[in-house]
């Protein structure tokens, strides 16, 4: 890549308008996580979890970030950046390939089976075959926005649907708000003991079980991190500026950097600060209003919904209590989140399986283009979740739980141990010299890795623990 293709970055307010990968990953992974499991997990144990909202985004804030600093510095993915690890030649990428597989027909297909019966909820039609309809309809509507592999309409239809989301949620979330005491106090690390009105419904009297899933599915999975570095070279931050999606570091050109590409891109990695920062913060905003809705609304009646029904529920004794206009736009936001979900997860694991085919399976990527093997996974999910949702659709609660296990805890710390590798060994040895001194990343990167890593492999020990009992 020509040196002279990288943008001068902008500086001051004009960062701003560069803002938009941001929007993407967050949008995406505002979804079931929220819609179902953190206004479930409020109306069982109330705002008081808020706390593990904060922690869970918050450490993958770090790992996504710093995955996306070295796609700015390089000009390449995430996954390339795990065919880079010391070991085994591509190890971490057949186990990506391997395990992201599974996540993704899971996580694809429970995701459109919520949907679909939130749609039915919401159209007032309560049989199978109208949740099986809707579903489908979901995912045909997410098929059609990501079929051209395109970054700025994704950016743009999901920039609609944060903003919907962000209005909705935090309009119930306003009207039911805690005490500032209880708010104060959720803040704070502490474990709730599940009431007895729950366990009586078959809720488990284990808070752990509501509350691993919870910060497992908070700022997505370990896919979601991988993703956003493919929202940034759409967005041509820095080194990834006319690469395209499916291609490796242009290693010579990293070797023979100069001092003055370095301070652009440098620059550049400030505008990807502000804009993952954004994320993180819509994330939490987002999330905790599911919860505090959840804890505000549900709760004091004793209900535990455990479906996508979850906000149906809530919108109904809400539009009760409060009047029909926050129904509305709680429910505008429970299917915007799930809409721009199916989109994020349909646009992301088909980039994500392209790139660990081209890396795994050399001799077949160099037959079958990018966009084809992009296009391959998109009608494989497509009809794998068509299928799922017509046969075992009937459990959501267990199928977001299950996704969020499979994709959010599990291989999220070996992913904090490889960014850390990649950003601090990996990456100054692709650059010049003079580059690698400017690019050198601040410590705290590695602070904010190090911590995501020792939480989540803890969470894993604690999970499998909750889960063999």
């Amino acid at each position: 890549m020509d040196e002279t293709i990288i943008r001068t970055p902008p500086r001051g307010l004009a960062v701003l308008a560069f803002v938009g990968p941001s929007f993407i990953w967050c949008a995406e992974y505002i979804g079931s996580g929220e819609v179902i499991l953190a206004t479930r997990t409020g109306a069982i144990l109330g705002s008081g979890i808020l706390w593990a909202v904060i922690v869970g985004i918050f450490l993958k804030y770090w790992i996504g970030l710093s995955g996306a600093r070295y796609t700015v510095c390089t000009g390449e993915g995430m996954i390339d950046m795990f065919d880079r690890m010391p070991g085994p030649r591509h190890w971490v990428v057949w186990l990506v390939l391997v395990v992201q597989f599974a996540a993704a027909i899971i996580a694809i297909a429970g995701l459109a089976n919520a949907a679909g019966i939130f749609f039915a909820g919401f159209l007032g039609a309560q049989s199978r075959a109208a949740q099986i309809i809707c579903g489908w309809s979901v995912s045909i509507f997410a098929i059609i926005v990501v079929f051209s592999g395109k970054f700025e309409t994704l950016k743009i239809i999901m920039s609609i649907f944060v903003f919907i989301i962000v209005v909705g949620t935090l309009y119930v979330a306003v009207r039911i708000f805690p005490p500032f005491s209880d708010f104060l106090h959720s803040l704070v690390p502490n474990i709730p003991v599940v009431p007895q009105w729950a366990v009586e419904k078959g809720v488990s009297d284990n808070p752990w079980k509501e509350i691993l899933p919870l910060i497992g599915w908070g700022a997505g999975g370990f896919a979601s991190q991988v993703w956003y570095t493919y929202w940034v070279l759409g967005a041509g931050y820095g080194a990834t500026a006319g690469r395209g999606d499916g291609k490796s570091a242009d290693l010579d050109m990293l070797k023979n950097m100069t001092r003055s590409t370095a301070e652009k891109i440098k620059f550049w990695c400030h505008v990807l600060y502000t804009d993952a920062t954004l994320a993180m913060l819509i994330g939490i905003v987002a999330t905790g209003a599911f919860l505090i809705a959840g804890a505000g609304i549900l709760a004091p009646l004793h209900l535990a919904p455990k479906g996508a029904d979850v906000a149906v529920t809530l919108s109904n004794v809400f539009a009760a209590n409060w009047g029909k206009i926050g129904s509305v736009l709680f429910m505008l936001a429970g299917a915007a989140a799930l809409i721009a979900t199916q989109i994020g997860q349909l646009a992301g694991w088909p980039r994500l399986l392209a790139d660990s085919t081209r890396i795994c399976f050399p001799s077949a990527a160099n037959k079958f283009s990018w966009k084809t093997r992009y296009r391959f996974f998109l009608v494989v999910f497509f009809f794998t979740s068509m299928v799922i949702i017509y046969t075992v659709g009937y459990q959501p609660v267990l199928l977001v739980k299950i996704g969020s296990i499979c994709d959010g805890l599990l291989l999220t710390p070996l992913q904090a141990l490889c960014v850390l590798l990649g950003l601090f060994f990996v990456m100054p040895k692709l650059l010049s010299k003079e580059a690698a001194k400017v690019l050198k990343p601040n410590p705290v990167f590695a602070i904010g890795l190090v911590v995501a890593f020792i939480v989540f492999t803890i969470f894993i020990y604690f999970g499998f623990v909750i889960l063999l009992k």
